[in-house]
């Protein structure tokens, strides 16, 4: 017996909506084989009712609710973003039988573990590769291939705006604002950049990491976050001097005392393998205990790039429904502490504006010394009465530095911090 046609409703005809109709009006002799079954896209809602091209009219809706509710579909593809009405039609779809796909970051972020529940109890699918890097294959990897394994660390470019921006800034030297400027031409950026320049998207993709790595619940308020707005010129210049490039970088890391989220700016020596993922691209490095350090890189953002991993969640989860199962998600059994971020140690480097007189550098390295700071390399350039002081810092947390800074302002000699930058180092030793 034939198996029947696997039913898909899609929302959203955005840039990865169209591609994703495109690909399911278009490639279906190709997408049958893969499954098994044909596939049949029966509806798609839309804001504002318009001519689509490829798609029959009478396919077009404005009624997403109506569609996702219907009881005959199988699968719905949400593709219109943001929380809500995305959040509600999730839950909607689900309750009436149909599995989703989805490459909405935020509402991962945000609801993911409550769309985790509701998927478990009603026996159908939540399926999300699209929502954290693209067509980089990673959370398969992380729920499937790493199930065995213990994760200890994932550190990743995620944000292919804040990335192309940087590294233009670090080729062409230019400033923040020009580099934004060409991303919005280049359609790199939206409009309205806030959310990546801010660190807010990367931060959600963070969120949802940090849950499929260390299988625990993590709320996406509790991910510390940075942007780049505030990065000039001059921080470029001096990481180049440095030998290293400034990236936006997110890490979720897991110790005894428990997990920990972050996404802020950067120094990557350049023989760390994110410090040439280049342009728009994402770059994410897993650790764990057995495989060791696993690589994924590729395309972050884009129509093409993002309905590729769509298409690849439609397939398995299509498949799974013609074989009369559904892929288990994540329980969230482990139930980590969250670490304060203020705690988590990390190499600094610090430049300040001191007086360019004797017992001044050793003034400053008293400070340092006394909230328990360890120098490593020190610098100094003369500007006519004054000096431009960077120091480099091994690995200490924000309180102690916090505590420095306050206490370097109350220092005569010292005229103004002028910048402090994160500096990743790379473990020698795994930590058990």
């Amino acid at each position: 017996m034939k198996p029947s046609a696997q039913r898909i409703a899609l929302l959203g005809h955005g840039t990865v909506g169209a591609e994703t109709a495109r690909a399911l009006t278009g490639r279906t002799q190709e997408l049958a084989a893969r499954i098994g079954a044909p596939v049949q896209l029966v509806g798609v809602a839309v804001r504002n009712r318009r001519e689509l091209p490829g798609i029959d009219r009478r396919l077009v809706t404005t009624d997403a609710s109506a569609l996702v509710s219907r009881g005959d579909i199988d699968v719905v593809i949400e593709l219109i973003g943001g929380v809500e009405p995305a959040r509600s039609l999730t839950v909607a779809a689900m309750e009436s039988g149909a599995a989703v796909v989805t490459a909405n970051k935020a509402l991962m972020a945000r609801d993911g573990v409550d769309l985790h529940r509701t998927a478990e109890k009603h026996g159908v699918e939540l399926s999300y590769e699209a929502a954290v890097a693209g067509a980089v294959p990673l959370l398969r990897p992380l729920r499937q291939s790493l199930a065995g394994d213990r994760v200890r660390r994932v550190t990743g470019i995620v944000n292919g705006t804040a990335n192309f921006v940087l590294d233009r800034m670090t080729t062409s030297g230019g400033t923040f604002q020009g580099a934004l400027r060409e991303a919005q031409r280049l359609g790199y950026a939206e409009a309205d950049p806030t959310a990546d320049v801010s660190g807010a998207d990367a931060a959600a993709k963070m969120a949802v990491l940090t849950r499929l790595a260390f299988d625990t619940e993590l709320p996406v308020a509790d991910v510390h976050c940075e942007g780049i707005a505030h990065i000039r010129p001059s921080d470029i210049q001096h990481a180049r001097a440095d030998r290293c490039v400034l990236k936006l970088v997110g890490i979720c890391d897991r110790t005894a005392e428990g997990v920990c989220a972050r996404v802020h700016p950067m120094l990557l020596p350049l023989d760390h393998p994110l410090a040439s993922v280049r342009g728009a691209y994402n770059g994410i490095l897993v650790e764990a205990e057995a495989a060791g350090e696993l690589m994924f890189h590729g395309r972050g953002a884009g129509g093409a790039a993002t309905s590729s991993a769509v298409l690849g969640d439609l397939v398995e989860v299509c498949r799974n429904r013609v074989n009369g199962t559904a892929g288990r998600g994540p329980a969230f059994s482990a139930r980590l502490p969250v670490r304060p971020h203020a705690q988590v140690a990390t190499s600094h480097v610090v430049s300040m504006l001191v007086e360019d007189r004797a017992g001044v550098l050793s003034r400053v390295s008293a400070v340092f010394a006394r909230h328990g700071v360890s120098l490593g390399t020190v610098r100094q350039e003369g500007v006519e009465t004054m000096a431009q002081l960077t120091v480099s810092t091994h690995p200490a947390s924000d309180a102690a530095l916090a505590a420095v800074f306050a206490e370097l302002d109350g220092l005569s000699s010292v005229r103004g911090i002028t910048r402090s930058i994160r500096r990743l180092e790379r473990e020698k030793e795994p930590a058990r």
